[in-house]
């Protein structure tokens, strides 16, 4: 895959965008550092949730954005997220199995960068990304029309490289009511 990205920079403000959305880009080792920091300090259970509901969040509003700014709809917005996320170093991530009626997708992301920036620990290390996909999957069914009366959506990580799988996988469901 090549990550052909358009990064635009303002010379007046240094701000950089791409797909017309202002970025911030760091390297790999200084966002998981961070990352570990924050869940440390927090504890695993009480950062994750913070993280799923900001992702979540953060994942509707690029999917609104990117489906105006690319004449985009329906999974064609989700496929694109995830071709976007996998252009910007997250991992390769692919989508398995997706049926949005039924609020329902299975995503695997292979070389994720939790995964390859922590090559000592072990176990569910890619939690940050759940919410993303929950987020991103409400938004194709809340922009599907009025005929469409699928679940919210959740999902959570189900399988993990840093547990010594091939690859993670990550299971979206329908939300209990």
């Amino acid at each position: 895959m090549q990550p052909q990205l358009p990064i635009d920079v303002d010379p007046d403000t240094g701000v950089w965008t791409t797909d017309a959305l202002a970025m911030l880009y760091v390297p790999r080792h200084f966002f998981t550092n961070n990352h570990v920091a924050v869940e440390e300090a927090l504890g695993r259970d009480a950062y994750a949730e913070i993280l799923y509901r900001a992702g979540y969040k953060s994942a509707y509003h690029w999917c609104d954005k990117e489906a105006k700014q690319h004449g985009l709809a329906g999974m064609a917005v989700f496929e694109h997220y995830l071709k976007r996320l996998s252009q910007r170093g997250w991992g390769l991530f692919t989508i398995a199995e997706a049926d949005p009626a039924r609020a329902h997708a299975r995503i695997e992301l292979r070389h994720s960068s939790f995964v390859l920036a922590q090559p000592e620990k072990e176990g569910k290390l890619c939690y940050m990304f759940a919410g993303w996909f929950a987020g991103a999957m409400d938004w194709v069914n809340d922009t599907a029309g009025q005929a469409n009366h699928a679940p919210r959506s959740q999902s959570k990580e189900t399988q993990c490289a840093g547990e010594g799988h091939a690859y993670c996988v990550f299971e979206v469901s329908p939300r209990p009511n």
